[in-house]
C-alpha cells in the first residue's frame, strides 16, 4: 500500500486528521456557531488584503524573532488556549507543549486542558500561559494564579467571551459531549455549567470589575481575549490588562461576526500603544501572519492547526505545522523586503480592490 504524501501546508494536514480523527471530534475542533459564516469570514478576510513586494533590500539574513510580554519567541506565532488535546493524540497537551518550547514559541495552556498545569509545566524547558474564565468563585481564581506563579507560567489568559454559551449545530447533531479539564475541583465545587447556562464556569454575571480583580489578585500580566471592537479594547486598558487578543472565538461563540483581521486596525488604534494586541483567528498560511502584522499585531495565534499536527504526528506533527508557518514568514518577508519583524509595518499592505 503506498503511503500518502507528507503534507506540504496547513490545509494537507487538515485533510489527514480529518480522516483519522472520529467525525465527532473532528466536527468538534473544525466546527463553529450556527451557520459557521464567522469561520469562513476568518479565513476569506485575509484575501482583502494584499502584499507590496519590494525588491533590492537585503534580505541575505531573516530575524522572525519579536517579543511578547517581554518573552523572546524565534517566530510570531503563539499556540491559542484550546481545551483537550487528548481528542487528537494520547500524549496531548505535552506533545503541544513539546512542541512548542523545540520552536521557541509560547503554549497558552488551556482551562479545559486534559493535563494538569503543573505536570505540563514540567514537561519542557519552554514558556507558558494559564487560560481562565471570570469564574464565579474567587477562591478558585486564586488557587489558579498561586498554581501558575508557582510553576513558572509567564502570563494569564482571561476569556471574556465565553459567558454565554453558543449554538454549535455539528455537536447537537453528533449528540457531542465533552468533559471538563482536569485542573478543575475533583468534588464538583465549581460545577461547569449550572442552568445550563454560562460555559465551564464564565460567570454570566461578570463584569469590568472582575477583570480590574483578576488584575488585582495576579502577580504576572493579564491577556485580555476575546475582544472585537475599539471600545472594550479601551475598557481592558482602564482595567490594567496587559495586552489584549483580538478573537471570535476561531467563529465558533457569536456568529455573524467581521473577521478578526477586519477589527484589527481598530483595536490597534484604541490601544493607542498602552498595551501589545495580538490576534487569532484564520491563520493558515505565512502570509497571514505577515499581513496580521502590517496591520499592527505583535504576534498571532494558531487554534485548529495545533489539532491538525497532533492528529497527523503528535509533537513532531505540531512541530512541522509550525515550521511550515515559519518557512513561509520567511518567504514573505524576504519577497517584500523585510528582514525583520520590525521592519514589517503598514506599508507591506493595501486594501485589495473587488475583482
Amino acid at each position: 500500500m503506498s503511503r500518502s504524501p507528507s503534507p506540504i501546508n496547513l490545509f494537507d494536514f487538515e485533510a489527514i486528521a480529518k480522516e483519522r480523527l472520529p467525525k465527532a471530534e473532528y466536527d468538534y475542533i473544525a466546527g463553529g456557531a450556527t451557520d459557521e459564516i464567522s469561520v469562513e469570514r476568518n479565513r476569506r478576510a485575509y484575501e482583502s488584503w494584499a502584499l507590496r513586494p519590494r525588491v533590492l533590500r537585503d534580505v541575505s539574513a531573516l530575524d522572525l524573532s519579536t517579543t511578547v510580554l517581554g518573552t523572546r519567541v524565534s517566530l510570531p506565532v503563539l499556540i491559542a488556549p484550546c481545551g483537550g488535546h487528548k481528542r487528537a493524540h494520547p500524549d496531548g497537551e505535552l506533545a503541544t507543549y513539546r512542541a512548542a518550547a523545540a520552536c521557541g514559541t509560547i503554549l497558552a495552556v488551556s482551562a479545559n486542558s486534559t493535563t494538569s498545569f503543573e505536570e505540563l509545566a514540567k514537561a519542557a524547558r519552554g514558556h507558558l500561559w494559564l487560560q481562565l474564565y471570570p469564574f464565579r468563585e474567587r477562591e478558585m481564581t486564586k488557587e489558579w494564579l498561586t498554581r501558575a506563579k508557582e510553576a513558572g507560567y509567564d502570563a494569564v489568559c482571561v476569556t471574556l467571551d465565553s459567558q454565554w454559551p453558543p449554538k454549535r449545530e455539528r455537536n447537537i447533531r453528533n449528540n457531542y459531549r465533552r468533559s471538563r479539564g482536569v485542573n478543575y475541583p475533583k468534588d464538583g465545587a465549581q460545577t461547569p455549567r449550572p442552568a445550563g447556562r454560562a460555559g465551564e464556569g464564565s460567570d454570566p454575571a461578570a463584569t469590568w470589575k472582575d477583570l480590574e480583580w483578576i488584575k488585582s489578585a495576579a502577580d504576572l500580566p493579564i491577556v485580555a481575549k476575546g475582544i472585537m471592537t475599539g471600545e472594550d479594547v479601551e475598557l481592558c486598558a482602564d482595567a490594567g490588562a496587559d495586552a489584549v487578543i483580538v478573537s471570535n472565538h476561531g467563529g465558533r461563540h457569536l456568529d455573524n461576526t467581521l473577521a478578526t483581521i477586519e477589527v484589527l486596525s481598530e483595536a490597534v488604534a484604541a490601544g493607542k500603544g498602552k498595551m501589545e494586541i495580538l490576534l487569532d483567528g484564520g491563520i493558515r498560511r505565512g502570509a497571514d501572519v505577515v499581513k496580521a502584522l502590517a496591520l499592527g499585531a505583535r504576534a498571532v495565534f494558531i487554534g485548529r492547526p495545533l489539532f491538525w499536527g497532533l492528529a497527523v504526528d503528535g509533537e513532531q506533527g505540531v512541530i512541522r505545522v509550525l515550521n511550515i508557518l515559519r518557512e513561509e514568514i520567511e518567504i514573505t518577508m524576504a519577497k517584500c523586503g523585510r528582514p525583520t519583524v520590525a521592519s514589517i509595518d503598514s506599508t507591506v499592505v493595501v486594501k485589495a480592490p473587488r475583482l
